[in-house]
């Protein structure tokens, strides 16, 4: 029950808001319990009264007011019910809300360790799990107890001697759920998993179904879900089993209770120390009774089972965010764009190795810079410095000079922006995927960007134009559209910093030539950090940055790198001549070597 108790108190507080809308519910459920005692008692006066003796006149009154009593329990019971659904559901919107919120800020190693579908399945069904608990359950308990309190006093009024009889079994309910809460608590947790690696397989096969089809894997993957569902399946029946046990052992005992109240209502009547009507209302009031309680044991086997998902979302929720704002940040500036590296040093949590170690440079305002080496060597950890996915573990980073972490994390990426390596798309709209570039955005604005990226003309030809629906792994774009979409969506934002990871990568020869001069426009004004293998417009880079090892080699102008015959001589080799109109595409060189209109 400890970590029932954690559990609560860690998620009760969602309920902030809500709570006089509980109340309410609560109100509700004591109400419709009061009217079926009234109703039950009103049953034992109208058989004693009217059916007994046969009296039509002795029969309305008691019919009256029961059917009285039963419209006011279905209009209490409707406004209950309907008031604890719509708690319960806006208990899962607020929670879902969490922890959604809470992942977003995250670190990429934190999605590196899970699985995708894993953590889908912890924002469906282990959130509704914790409303079992916390909502759901809270209703269900106020309501049992109160029932139970009821239909005991006044089964006790009819007549205590058989009530104190009949209620020594009562605590069988409870000791039996006891008894089962460990099996099904292990089971729901088992469950709990195998739902996450159900969903993540599904998920990864779905995502990979090229990979499956060229490979022939379709039976592999097969395999692999039947192995995750038979897990499952050896969860479920578990707890099903135990579940079920415990609803047969408890239909045993109400049997047994309600077999003795009868017979002993029978040989009391025969002693004429009870009546008919008193009888069948006695064995109603404890046939009423004895579901409440059988609730309240079987709420407790909820509540261990719900601790399962508890845990799941607990595991996300305690984990801490890479970055965080600062607590004071420096007030705002019209950036400038002058980025620089301070004997910067960084290691991935867990890993082994330093993947940065003691970076020193600078890029001034307006200034391309590349950024090459062999794969491995941490060219890509520059990018998520820059962006603050991480801090630093030494040295610092700067934005005109002041830390990063200094300033707002909005601030900071609305003056830094991300190409990232994969081209990443939102299941929408042409315009609303360019549009996620800067929200309110006008159509105008949107084609003016599409045009710069060279994209507008492929996305006119299309059937809905910029109306037209993609989604990741879209098939109605090739990759170099899709790139030339993504560098749309870059060129709205009025960022001062470009970072570009890759932006060629994975792009033939004659697409990646179609995206040179679009990011020649992209790049044209800002300082910009060019993260890439594909030294083809390393002759355009005011300054060539070479990383091998974490550590800064080399850095200096194409020209002088390849004369001095290091690194990047070898890795840049004779650029691909075969390739036409390289040297179109680019334009020329203004003096300081950066991109200008051809």
């Amino acid at each position: 029950m400890r970590e029932v108790r954690e559990a609560f108190a860690r998620f009760w507080p969602l309920t902030h808001g809500d709570r006089r809308w509980l109340l309410l519910v609560v109100a509700c459920v004591i109400g419709a319990a009061l009217t079926e005692t009234a109703s039950i008692l009103l049953f034992a006066e109208l058989t004693d009264h009217a059916l007994k003796a046969g009296s039509l006149a002795a029969f309305w009154g008691p019919a009256g007011a029961w059917l009285a009593a039963a419209v006011l329990g279905a209009v209490v019971g409707y406004l209950g019910n309907s008031l604890a659904v719509r708690t319960a559901e806006r208990f899962v919107l607020r929670l879902r809300a969490s922890v959604f919120r809470h992942v977003q800020d995250l670190p990429p190693h934190f999605f590196q360790k899970h699985r995708r579908g894993d953590l889908v399945e912890r924002l469906t069904g282990d959130v509704e799990a914790i409303e079992q608990m916390v909502v759901s359950g809270v209703v269900g308990a106020v309501s049992a107890v109160f029932s139970a309190l009821f239909y005991s006093a006044a089964a006790l009024w009819l007549r205590w001697d058989l009530a104190l009889v009949t209620f020594l079994l009562a605590p069988l309910f409870l000791v039996a759920a006891r008894r089962f809460a460990g099996r099904i608590r292990t089971a729901a947790q088992d469950e709990r998993t195998a739902d996450g690696a159900i969903t993540s397989v599904v998920e990864e096969s779905l995502g990979n179904i090229v990979l499956t089809q060229a490979y022939n894997r379709r039976r592999a993957e097969e395999k692999r879900l039947d192995r995750e569902a038979r897990a499952w399946l050896r969860a479920s029946v578990r707890g099903a089993r135990a579940s079920e046990m415990y609803e047969q052992f408890v239909e045993v005992v109400e049997t047994l209770c309600v077999l003795a109240v009868i017979g002993l209502g029978a040989w009391e009547i025969s002693q004429g120390r009870m009546s008919l009507g008193q009888l069948l209302a006695f064995a109603a009031f404890l046939g009423y009774l004895y579901p409440p309680v059988r609730d309240l044991g079987q709420l407790g086997l909820t509540l261990t089972a719900a601790t399962a998902g508890a845990r799941r979302l607990q595991e996300i929720l305690d984990a801490e965010p890479a970055v965080t704002d600062p607590a004071e940040p420096v007030r705002k500036w019209p950036v400038r764009g002058r980025i620089s590296f301070h004997g910067t040093s960084f290691r991935y949590p867990g890993a082994e190795r330093d993947s940065l170690r003691e970076v020193t440079f600078t890029a001034q305002p307006g200034e391309f810079v590349l950024v090459t080496g062999p794969s491995g060597a941490g060219k890509s950890t520059l990018s998520r410095l820059l962006t603050r996915f991480y801090d630093p573990c030494a040295g610092s980073v700067r934005l005109d000079g002041v830390p990063l972490p200094d300033m707002p994390l909005e601030f900071l990426r609305e003056n830094v922006t991300l190409l990232p390596q994969e081209t990443l798309v939102l299941h929408g709209t042409i315009r609303e995927n360019i549009a996620c570039g800067r929200p309110g955005a006008t159509d105008e604005e949107i084609e003016r960007a599409a045009r710069d990226a060279d994209a507008h003309d492929f996305v006119r030809a299309l059937p809905e134009g910029y109306g037209t629906l993609i989604s990741p792994g879209t098939a109605v774009l090739s990759g170099g559209q899709l790139q030339r979409v993504a560098i749309a969506r870059a060129m709205l934002r009025p960022a001062r910093v470009l970072v570009l990871d890759e932006p060629t990568a994975g792009l033939d020869a004659l697409a990646a030539r179609r995206v040179v001069q679009p990011l020649r426009r992209l790049v044209s004004g800002r300082t910009t950090v060019m993260i890439t293998h594909d030294l083809t417009l390393a002759p355009d880079a005011d300054r060539i940055l070479v990383v091998d090892g974490g550590r800064l080699v080399e850095q200096g102008t194409h020209e002088e790198l390849t004369a001095r015959g290091g690194t990047y001589a070898q890795l840049a080799g004779p650029l691909p001549a075969d390739v036409p109109g390289w040297g179109a595409a680019l334009g020329s060189r203004s003096p300081a070597g950066r991109m200008r209109p051809a």
